[in-house]
């Protein structure tokens, strides 16, 4: 297993970590500045904030700063009401492939979405077997357009906590499974993001890890597990601070071939966020050394 104790050559930051500072949003091109300004090699943008600041703009800043990415946040979404909404969804995982090219990502990481209208609270149909067919059936047209572009894929499984509203792959099995039917031959354009809050208590895992391989772990999330959690969705707990072994699961994930970066993805409303983004960084930094 590396050792990440003497520098953090290998950490990356989800920029959701410090997307608020001090309560404020802040703007991408500042945290791409404030990760320049402590040597972190690559970040992980989403969506919206590389919108809100020009995708054009933050490819020449990245570039200005030799900073790389882990990957890109996020595609998905693909179940729909209609025949419109579908098509709607594939547009947009088109448009994000084309984002996350611009950009060279690594990878364009899929929230492969659930229900429609649940984030609403106004769900369109209650059938999650449905739900998980257009799923697959979005993500093997996406493939296809990612295949001639050359963008992999990274199917996230999330937490079964968000199974209604954010994603209806909920295991690493079932991800896998996925990629093994639409990607037999392990081309390298379809895998996982594996993200430790999602995943971590799942009695399978080291198991599914193996399976994965070098092939299919396209990205890897940390944060950790706070108790109690007072927020199922931003609430997440920086490393060291809650009950996930993590020195354990990278260890898996590295035995199986993963020699990436770790990226430090943290939804925090009430313990990072309210805080000064230099200081979330700097405690990310030293717990990448410490806890990672």
């Amino acid at each position: 297993m590396r050792d990440f104790s003497q520098n953090h050559d290998w950490l990356s930051i989800n920029t959701a970590t410090v997307r608020k500072q001090s309560g404020a949003e802040v703007s991408l091109d500042r945290i791409i500045d404030q990760c320049a300004e402590r040597g972190i090699r690559a970040i992980s943008p989403w969506r919206d904030q590389v919108a809100a600041v020009g995708l054009d703009k933050v490819a020449r800043q990245l570039k200005a700063h030799g900073i790389g990415l882990s990957g890109y946040c996020r595609g998905g979404f693909f179940p729909a009401p209609d025949a419109a909404g579908l098509k709607a969804a594939l547009d947009d995982n088109r448009r994000a492939i084309d984002e996350a090219k611009t950009l060279d990502a690594p990878c364009l990481v899929l929230v492969v979405g659930a229900l429609p209208g649940a984030l609403e609270g106004k769900v369109a149909y209650k059938d999650i077997g449905r739900a998980r067919g257009e799923v697959r059936d979005g993500i093997a047209a996406s493939l296809e357009y990612a295949r001639e572009v050359g963008m992999p894929l990274a199917i996230e499984p999330l937490h079964p906590m968000q199974a209604a509203d954010r994603a209806c792959i909920n295991t690493l099995e079932h991800a896998l499974d996925l990629c093994d039917e639409l990607d037999a031959g392990k081309s390298g354009m379809l895998g996982v993001a594996l993200d430790i809050y999602h995943v971590w208590w799942d009695p399978k895992l080291q198991q599914q890890i193996a399976r994965a391989g070098r092939e299919r772990l396209l990205a890897y999330h940390v944060c950790d597990w706070l108790t109690p959690t007072r927020d199922l969705l931003s609430d997440r707990g920086m490393m060291g601070d809650g009950v996930v072994e993590l020195k354990k699961i990278r260890g898996w994930v590295e035995d199986a071939g993963f020699a990436g970066f770790s990226e430090v993805e943290i939804f925090s409303n009430l313990d990072w966020w309210p805080r000064p983004g230099a200081e979330t960084l700097d405690v990310c930094i030293e717990r990448h050394k410490q806890a990672v």
